[in-house]
């Protein structure tokens, strides 16, 4: 494989700019990183909502665009190899899938097949404050190999703008499937 591929699920949980600047900051600092993204349609209309931008605007973002319809394609075999899958934002529903195995569409039978051939999976859930079912489909997924990963931002780099904060959780997410962006990093106290 001569680049590493990353699966990039965006459903219709809020916090659909994590996506956008996760794409912008693989194009821009990962050239190696050949992106492959699944948008639901409840994530399309998030991102119109939230960020005012069309489909093919963050399809132009991605390296292949798949439809999540598709449950054919390549990403849906554990043979296509990859480094794993983001889904950001993660909605209830799509964790709740996940959690239970429902491979219904392309997004929930990619994580599926991530987990079932133990490679990083990161589901960045979007959703305040957690219910019971919540929890347990959180612990199912990491009980399974799973990173449950809310987009809680971070404070000790001292950011100036909810830009700066957006781009230390994305280099944070980008970690967890073995991509370093140089994001701002914990330097210790220096013994104070």
């Amino acid at each position: 494989m001569s680049k590493r591929r990353l699966v990039i699920g965006v459903t219709g949980a809020t916090g659909s700019l994590y996506a956008i600047r996760m794409m912008q900051t693989l194009r821009a600092n990962a050239p190696d990183v050949e992106t492959h993204l699944i948008v639901s349609a409840s994530g399309v209309l998030n991102i119109k909502h939230e960020l005012d931008i069309g489909r093919h605007e963050v399809y132009a973002l991605a390296d292949k665009v798949h439809s999540i319809r598709d449950v054919g394609a390549t990403i849906a075999s554990g043979a296509f190899e990859t480094a794993g899958m983001v889904v950001v934002p993660c909605s209830m529903r799509t964790l709740a899938a996940v959690a239970i195995g429902l491979s219904d569409n392309l997004i929930t039978r990619a994580a599926d097949v991530t987990l079932k051939e133990r490679r990083k999976l990161v589901m960045v859930v979007r959703e305040t404050p957690f219910n019971l079912a919540h929890l347990r489909n959180m612990t199912s997924i990491t009980e399974m190999g799973g990173i449950v990963f809310p987009p809680l931002p971070a404070f000790y780099h001292r950011p100036k703008s909810i830009e700066e904060m957006v781009d230390h959780t994305v280099s944070r997410i980008l970690e967890m499937v073995g991509i370093d962006v140089n994001g701002p990093r914990w330097a210790g106290t220096d013994g104070a």
